[in-house]
């Protein structure tokens, strides 16, 4: 959706340049923890945690249209 939220840690893959302009052109708002500082994002960080051991470690998707069916289940779980 145009002006959402996209929050993330400030690993290097978020901080570049290309990936700024990624989310720009998507009508997106970028966001950030500060940096070194785990509780930021301590909540959806429990919530990949979990998607990752209780479905997709599980099913082991090869596709991205997997991977979305496989995230799109656990969250209507």
């Amino acid at each position: 959706e145009k002006g959402a939220l996209l929050h993330s840690d400030q690993g290097f893959q978020y901080t570049t340049k290309s990936y700024e302009r990624q989310v720009k052109e998507l009508g997106l708002q970028g966001s950030h923890s500060r940096r070194g500082n785990c509780h930021d994002n301590a909540c959806i960080e429990s919530f990949f945690s979990h998607l990752k051991t209780e479905k997709l470690y599980l099913v082991c998707p090869k596709t991205a249209e997997e991977a979305y069916v496989a995230i799109q289940e656990y969250i209507d779980f």
